[in-house]
């Protein structure tokens, strides 16, 4: 057989293999697996006998060599990694079970693994989109809640924060805070000192936008009762919180995440904007302007720069609509 064929239609007509009836009834009775998986698994391996017998080939006797052959047959037809992997996974458990049966000695699906999924880039705003944000004011808003959120999207969009970075902000360092593992902000010194993931500590200067929201913040915040400006002896985690809640405690991601949805809807922006959006929209903004990857990673926090570098695909995603809208070559007649 040409293994550069379409894959072969599942066949329903036929009856199943004694094989595989036998191990559908032991996933169905024994393991008492769900309906819906049972009938996937049974769509699986008519494809895999289908398969089998296309290639003159026992169910017992495949080799790894056929279940590699078939999937790349399988991906050339336009199954995706995803759908690929999904199978793999119903032929390995019934080789898996063939095994303890003591009908094979090895499964040929072990070391077999499904096309590797691009992965899809994070989704970025545009420099007018991220500034339309920031400045958006709302005016039926109440001024605490529009302050709060204004400068919450400065620290995400200026800084790069991640969510859970941003909500763990106080309004001064602790040592409790250091041991909690909470960050702070030093307005005096320009920057925010946070603690991202690994238990990492890294500083991100404040750029001048930034500062100017986070003032005028900090200036109407301890209208909520309990919101303090300055350390007190037994001061609770709450009431130092740099962003709180209308009660007054430490404000949610999923608050966050909320309150930003709905600015970006008001603001008129196309898409919902989510907390990550604004870290991604940070890295390639200063990637573009910069070019420096490295200074990059050091201000996001990552740990790889291999982690940094999807932000050089966004960066050439920019330069190709640039280079398509500006050069005379790329206009096609």
């Amino acid at each position: 057989m040409n293994f550069s064929d379409k894959a072969p239609e599942v066949s329903k007509a036929a009856e199943p293999d004694p094989l595989v009836s036998r191990y559908l009834a032991h996933v169905r009775f024994e393991k008492r697996l769900a309906e819906r998986t049972c009938t996937l698994y049974q769509l699986d391996l008519a494809r895999l006998a289908d398969m089998a017998e296309a290639s003159r080939v026992a169910l017992l006797q495949v080799q790894t060599g056929h279940v590699r052959r078939w999937v790349a047959q399988m991906h050339s037809a336009g199954r995706s990694g995803r759908g690929i992997a999904l199978i793999l996974s119903g032929w390995r458990g019934f080789y898996t079970w063939l095994g303890r049966e003591g009908l094979i000695t090895q499964n040929p699906v072990l070391d077999v693994r499904a096309p590797r999924v691009a992965k899809p880039l994070p989704k970025a705003l545009g420099v007018d989109e991220a500034v339309q944000l920031a400045q958006h004011e709302e005016a039926d808003d109440d001024p605490w809640l529009e302050a709060r959120d204004a400068a919450m999207v400065e620290l995400l969009y200026g800084c790069g924060l991640r969510i859970a970075e941003l909500t763990g902000l106080d309004v001064v360092a602790t040592a409790e805070a250091s041991r909690a593992g909470r960050g702070w902000i030093d307005l005096q010194n320009a920057e925010v000192l946070v603690q991202g993931k690994g238990s990492k500590r890294r500083s991100v200067p404040l750029g001048r936008s930034a500062l100017d929201a986070l003032t005028h913040w900090l200036a109407i915040r301890p209208r909520l009762a309990g919101m303090l400006t300055q350390p007190a002896p037994g001061a609770s985690s709450q009431s130092l919180a740099l962003f709180p809640g209308r009660h007054g405690t430490r404000l949610t991601a999923r608050g966050v995440a909320q309150r930003l949805k709905r600015r970006s809807l008001l603001a008129g922006l196309a898409t919902p904007v989510h907390p990550h959006m604004l870290r991604h929209s940070f890295a390639s903004h200063v990637l573009q302007s910069s070019g420096d990857l490295r200074a990059v990673q050091e201000l996001l926090g990552h740990a790889n720069i291999t982690t940094t570098q999807v932000y050089t695909r966004l960066d050439f995603q920019h330069l190709a609509k640039a280079y398509d809208a500006a050069h005379p070559r790329a206009k096609r007649k």
